[in-house]
């Protein structure tokens, strides 16, 4: 069974406070179905000043994306640049006289190959 959403894609929210904010997805977790998503659902984290090998204390407050539900993005379609949503087709490969099918993700709006 394929992922309809894998790290890397461009995906655009469609629910929630970052509705209509679009980013690249930086991590999959495939058992929580939650994706980290380049510059969306970004907060505050507090962390203590600890020393590092040099003797620098590092700490303070950094922002860093949290994970977001995949049911509230969408994939964005390479040619109309609108969410879509994804689908399955099987297709042929012939490769050094060897056919083999294969599962292709597409764009449901455009029929466009992920």
């Amino acid at each position: 069974m394929g992922a309809k959403i894998k790290k890397g894609d461009l995906v655009q929210v469609i629910a929630g406070s970052d509705r209509n904010k679009q980013g690249k997805v930086l991590k999959v977790f495939p058992a929580a179905q939650r994706v980290i998503v380049e510059g969306v659902n970004r907060v505050t984290k507090h962390t203590k000043a600890g020393q590092t090998e040099r003797g620098t204390q590092t700490g303070g407050i950094e922002v860093v994306e949290a994970p977001i539900h995949v049911s509230n993005v969408a994939i964005v379609d390479p040619e109309t640049k609108k969410p879509t949503r994804v689908g399955f087709r099987e297709e042929t490969v012939e490769k050094n006289g060897v056919s083999k099918t294969v599962r292709v993700r597409y764009a449901k709006s455009s029929g466009k190959a992920l």
